[in-house]
């Protein structure tokens, strides 16, 4: 076979992959792009050019939103990033029960947004919640999870860092494990400590495990709206309002137009973060 042959080959292989990728991704970004400019339902659109975009930007609970939407983000993958880690590194170490903990750790993984925002909208109810119930029995002060204004977003993130924490910490294992033990053996002759060790041959090594956390967090984090929705539904008044519920909230009314300008404003937005993101932390990765 020619060389000519084998890249022709090489290209019809690719073919199906590039099919359904157009098919199921770049048709429907496009399509979002122009339905975003127009008044539509399901049976006709009306152009209006860029008034969705005003609009939604003009909404009151939109300029709450944007700026819960950071906080929820950053917050919850830093967290991830940095805990999961951690996390990951106690049970990579020669400790008892570790299968077990990792069982545990990666179990809620398994469940759904919607199952676990509704489990936790009930165990962190303000009076009949088991938690405060369990505060109450050793003589602490109920706290209002998910009905003040300054503790429901924390709630929310708290809720979404336990959800996660298992992809997080499975991620950091297979990078902890891929590592060869020929560098820490090299380190120990030199008389390199624990926390050389760390900062040195860890950290470094993981860098594209950090990326993958990093990346996977942060689009998580900007489009969530089904486990705050199913805990606190924006609640109270916009004090977890993120711009994926206010989205949510457009489409259930009816606004289509004004709702499909509301996920291109968050499709643009992650695509600002992430790209320079990512870029910044790939450049860190060593090469073997």
């Amino acid at each position: 076979m020619n060389l000519q042959n084998r890249k022709s080959y090489s290209y019809w292989m690719a073919a199906p992959g590039v099919f359904i990728y157009v098919l199921i991704f770049a048709i429907p970004t496009f399509a979002s792009f122009y339905f975003s400019m127009t008044r539509w339902n399901l049976m006709d659109s009306t152009f209006i050019g860029l008034d969705n975009f005003f609009t939604f930007f003009s909404q009151t609970n939109t300029k709450a939103s944007i700026a819960n939407t950071f906080v929820f983000a950053f917050t919850t993958s830093l967290s991830k990033v940095i805990l999961g880690m951690l996390i990951a590194l106690g049970l990579c170490s020669r400790i008892k029960s570790a299968s077990y903990l990792k069982s545990v750790i990666f179990f809620p993984t398994l469940l759904g947004n919607v199952a676990v925002g509704i489990a936790f909208s009930s165990l962190m109810h303000p009076t009949n919640g088991l938690i405060n119930q369990a505060l109450a029995a050793i003589g602490m002060e109920k706290i209002k999870w998910l009905t003040d204004a300054d503790m429901a977003l924390v709630s929310v993130m708290l809720v979404d860092f336990w959800k996660g924490i298992g992809v997080t910490t499975v991620i950091y294992i297979a990078g902890i494990s891929s590592i060869s033990q020929t560098y820490y053996e090299a380190a120990a002759i030199d008389g390199a400590s624990g926390i050389q060790k760390f900062f040195r041959i860890t950290l470094p090594l993981l860098v594209p495990s950090i990326n993958s956390v990093l990346t996977l967090s942060l689009i998580g984090g900007f489009k969530n709206y089904d486990l705050i929705w199913t805990m606190t539904e924006g609640g109270p008044g916009y004090a977890t309002e993120t711009l994926g519920t206010v989205v949510y909230k457009l489409f259930a009314r009816g606004n289509y137009g004004l709702a499909t300008a509301g996920n291109v404003i968050l499709f643009v937005l992650i695509a600002l973060i992430i790209y320079p993101v990512n870029s910044y932390v790939s450049k860190k990765e060593v090469e073997l």
